[in-house]
């Protein structure tokens, strides 16, 4: 066994530059003497558990959970829930750092050094790297040590576990079958969703449901909700600005509105792309074909719709819009900018296939006069200020209605803002030209009847809302739910429905002799028939093919279901199979060998260290102090 380590020593150390590069993110290793496995705790620490000599301390888990809260990992409500995981995670990778200790496995100052000097921080001065790591991961120096020690003996741990991984032939050639075998199926679908729509439920069932689950239907809180509105593209045109500004503006930025030549295009395209260089004359000789039908009358829009292989530009018949110098590729270029407008090129060959191309329009390089930019610098002068006045007029309304609470619209009209109102907003709930905005529900909740809200911002407005009523919320009379009964109840239906055809479905199905379109006509349905598709793939009408699970394994003609698949249940049968391709084998195999060596190697792991963890439990060296932990988490939850 001591051998086995001391054999790998080598093959460690090269580990360890991978290992500590990827986490040099979170951990870094002082390049000093470091005593053994030691941890952060101080005598005084609390600690929550122990492996052999080792301690977790409270202040490490709590430096791993803000850790967490941090990089957003975790929500901070979580916080409380999280501290046991946190303290498991530490127990077992100390469980197994003890372990690899025990089996004689060390890793000195000296290695740990020599691999860091290699990396970006590994020549930082001790005053430098330890500010590195108290301010980037807020961790103190000896925590942070600690830490890289317990990451490498887990890993030398791992190596251990892993080595000697086989994967056989036979397992290569079934997890080849299992991902290219495809199956072909015939299946009967019961949509809840679209049974719910032929659903005609009586009156006196609605009012029946509701009275037997009236708990279930309450009638929120509701506010009545005016709000004014500064909006930026309404005040931007209400700014004034003067012909002289505009003027102004023009000459002091002129070289802006220099254009360069360009050409509007448009092209079809014959690809060559991915086909062997012997198809190129059939595909050239194809494009000449479509020249000559476009030179004959023909519509080059129609022709390019339905023969180009660009697929950015055929469904537009084949226009790529403005050119200018640079875009394209050196042979189309040089085509497009010869030619004139309505002109049309003969074959023009790329790197990309073949194309005809035909010029639209043609710009030469100029200056464009004030007229033509003139609405792009009122736009932009008027965007210079309109921040401004958005918020002055912003003040405005809100200074006027706290005068005047039930003034809304008067004040909104006399500033030329836009006014709003709901009468019964629910938290959640949207407002008119504002949207389901999540700023509404936290400032309108908040607000008392008659009293205004800052002026808070959604999107780019500006807004002052005043809440003018609260009806609390209130167990519902059927008339105020009516529709959401029927909604409900109607599924509540429907669903049954499903249930009891889907059942009829199989049981007809399967004591028919496989009569998949007699099963369905007697259950009202109809029967959708796939093309073949493979386990990791997606079937017509169904989604993803993990649905159906073990159904992959049944012979020609079986029959399955119901399966529960989305929003429909199916029952189905096996109507083909089509094995992969065998000659694929070969230039599958190492992948797939490689990712089955890595899940085994992974199980293998798991494994290995559960079972070191458990057996020092057994044997008492792992104590967990749950009195410390119970009123840590205590006080998270408070």
């Amino acid at each position: 066994m001591f051998n086995l380590f001391r054999s790998r020593a080598k093959a460690t150390k090269i580990l360890l530059g991978g290992l500590l590069t990827m986490v040099a993110a979170s951990m870094l290793v002082y390049l000093t003497q470091i005593p053994g496995l030691t941890t952060s705790a101080s005598t005084d620490d609390q600690v929550v558990a122990e492996i052999g000599k080792s301690q977790v301390s409270v202040a490490e888990v709590e430096q791993s959970l803000r850790n967490e809260l941090q990089n957003r990992r975790l929500p901070p409500g979580f916080a409380a829930t999280y501290i046991p995981q946190l303290v498991d995670d530490a127990i077992a990778s100390r469980a197994v750092a003890y372990e690899s200790q025990d089996l004689g496995f060390r890793i000195s100052d000296h290695d740990l050094a020599d691999t860091l000097r290699t990396m970006p921080f590994g020549s930082l001065p001790p005053e430098q790297y330890q500010q590195y790591v108290e301010q980037q991961l807020g961790m103190t120096v000896p925590s942070f040590e600690n830490n890289v020690r317990l990451q490498v003996y887990q890993t030398s741990l791992q190596m251990f576990a892993t080595e000697g991984v086989v994967v056989t032939p036979a397992e290569v050639e079934a997890e080849f079958h299992n991902r290219n075998d495809k199956i072909k199926i015939d299946y009967i679908g019961a949509d809840s969703s679209k049974l719910a729509a032929a659903v005609k439920p009586t009156p006196e069932q609605l009012q029946a449901y509701f009275n037997s689950n009236r708990r279930f239907f309450n009638v929120p809180e509701t506010r009545g909700v005016q709000a004014i509105i500064a909006d930026q593209a309404k005040v931007s045109q209400s700014i004034e600005v003067s012909d002289s500004q505009v003027q102004s503006y023009y000459n002091s930025h002129r070289d802006q509105y220099h254009t360069t030549e360009r050409v509007h295009a448009r092209h079809i395209l014959l690809s060559t792309a991915n086909k062997p260089k012997e198809d190129a004359p059939k595909v050239k000789a194809q494009a000449e074909d479509l020249l000559k039908q476009i030179k004959a009358g023909g519509d080059f829009a129609e022709i390019a719709k339905k023969n180009s292989q660009d697929p950015g530009s055929a469904v537009k018949g084949g226009d790529l819009g403005w050119i200018v110098r640079g875009q394209m590729v050196k042979n189309f270029e040089e085509s497009v900018f010869s030619l004139q407008p309505k002109e049309i090129s003969g074959v023009i060959g790329t790197e990309y296939g073949f194309h005809i191309i035909q010029v639209l329009e043609k710009e030469p390089a100029h200056t464009q006069t004030l007229d033509e930019v003139r609405p792009q610098i009122l736009a932009t002068l008027r965007n210079q200020s309109v921040f401004d006045r958005m918020q002055e007029l912003a003040d405005q309304a809100h200074a006027a209605l706290v005068k005047s609470p039930q003034s809304a619209e008067e004040i909104a009209n006399k500033l030329n803002l836009t006014f709003i109102k709901a009468d019964e907003w629910a938290p959640g709930g949207a407002l008119p030209g504002l949207g389901a905005d999540p700023q509404l529900g936290p400032t309108l909740t908040g607000l008392k009847p008659g009293e205004v809200s800052q002026v808070f911002q959604v999107l780019n407005k500006l807004v002052i809302a005043v809440v003018t009523g609260i009806r609390p919320a209130h167990p519902a009379e059927y008339k105020e739910v009516e529709s959401r009964v029927r909604q409900q109840y109607g599924q509540v239906l429907a669903v049954e429905q499903v249930k009891v055809k889907s059942a009829t479905a199989a049981m007809l199905l399967k004591g028919n002799g496989g009569d998949i379109k007699a099963a369905a006509k007697a259950v009202g349905l109809t029967v959708t028939s796939t093309d073949f598709f493979p386990r990791t793939g997606a079937a017509e009408g169904i989604g993803s093919a993990s649905f159906l699970g073990k159904s992959f394994d049944l012979p020609v003609g079986s029959v399955f279901g119901p399966v529960d698949v989305g929003n429909q249940t199916i029952v189905g049968k096996i109507v083909d199979r089509q094995a992969g391709n065998v000659a694929l084998l070969a230039q599958q195999r190492d992948q797939i060998v490689l990712e089955l060596k890595s899940k085994k190697a992974q199980d293998r792991q798991s494994l290995f260290q559960d079972s070191i963890l458990n057996q020092l439990i057994k044997s008492g060296k792992v104590k967990k102090h749950q009195d410390v932990i119970d009123r840590l988490v205590a006080r998270y939850k408070s």
